[in-house]
């Protein structure tokens, strides 16, 4: 193996963030394209000093542009002599980001407890996770939608998402594919303007590094680790709090939350709004800053309609959810 500074690295960084315990069992989700195809070669060349079990998945989405794409990647597979899962959607995916993205982790996380995996590992980069938050930031995220990107996440409670190379640039992954002489797929989609992110990644980081920061990617990436540890932080008082404040499933006491920070209040009021709609329905800003309001709120003030025909009043020491009869 020819060991480079990028397999340091990514050793290393295994080792700091405890990421992907030895004689685990590895799901790569490779697309073809330069950032996963790095990942599938790093992983493979460390393979022998982590004693991992490895295998391929490749998720074919069914789209005329993607042609010959899963069949490129068999055939880099099979060359490493690794075990490939070809997952083909039964009709075409809706040919959104979002839709995209939510089946490729539906299908995945399927083939891990089909087939015994611990980790679904993927070739996520700083220079994505730095689009995340600019875009999330754009939509009017909060800084759970700014950490963006994290280094791990459970999938269910036996199956987590590993993303290795948050410390790589995409133009790193790129030097990488040229000095391993890696057959890059060429994804004509990551040309579409349609697409917000291409749009980020063709016009607005070009932008923000010629007349910014040269550095951009890497300081929003800084940014999502910081907010992820402060967020992870917040979300723990918030949930201690929300324990005391709770009264029933549609009531919570007034009392502990008037004296905490605004901010740790409207934690504990997304947390009231999601044990009550469960994942029905995402809460607003305004919505959330209602019911945060209720809590100094004169007895019987309420808020307008939320989904379903309901709203929340105060009764007492209570703000509770009622419906609208």
């Amino acid at each position: 193996m020819n060991w480079t500074d990028y397999h340091g690295r990514l050793h290393k960084t295994l080792r700091q963030r405890r990421l992907l315990p030895k004689q685990s069992r590895l799901l790569v989700a490779v697309s073809g394209g330069q950032d996963s195809l790095s990942l599938l070669q790093l992983l493979s060349d460390l393979k022998p000093k982590w004693e991992w079990d490895l295998a391929v998945a490749h998720c074919d989405h069914r789209w005329s542009i993607d042609a010959g794409m899963a069949d490129h990647v068999e055939t880099i597979v099979e060359r490493l002599g690794m075990t490939f899962f070809r997952i083909t959607a039964e009709t075409p995916v809706e040919a959104t980001e979002a839709s995209a993205r939510s089946w490729r982790y539906q299908v995945l996380r399927n083939c891990c407890e089909e087939n015994d995996y611990d980790y679904v590992v993927t070739g996520h980069t700083s220079t994505d996770r730095a689009e995340t938050l600019l875009y999330n930031l754009i939509r009017g995220s909060g800084s759970d939608g700014l950490q963006a990107l994290t280094w791990e996440r459970p999938l269910t409670a036996n199956i987590n998402l590993v993303r290795p190379l948050l410390n790589f640039s995409r133009e790193e992954t790129e030097q990488f594919c040229e000095q391993m002489q890696l057959p890059i797929w060429k994804d004509i989609a990551n040309d579409n303007l349609n697409y917000a992110r291409n749009r980020l990644r063709k016009q607005i980081f070009p932008q923000l590094k010629a007349h910014f920061n040269p550095q951009v990617e890497i300081a929003l990436s800084q940014t999502a680790d910081v907010l992820q540890a402060e967020t992870a932080y917040l979300q723990q008082l918030a949930t201690e709090l929300y324990e005391k404040a709770y009264h029933s499933k549609q009531s919570l006491c007034r009392e502990p939350l008037k004296t905490a920070p605004v901010a740790l209040q409207r934690r504990v009021m997304r947390l009231f709004w999601h044990t009550y709609f469960k994942n029905t329905h995402a809460p607003s800003f305004q919505q959330i800053e209602e019911l945060t309001a209720l809590i100094d709120a004169p007895n019987r003030s309420q808020t307008s309609s939320f989904p379903k025909n309901i709203y929340a009043v105060v009764e007492s020491d209570l703000i509770s959810f009622k419906s609208f009869v």
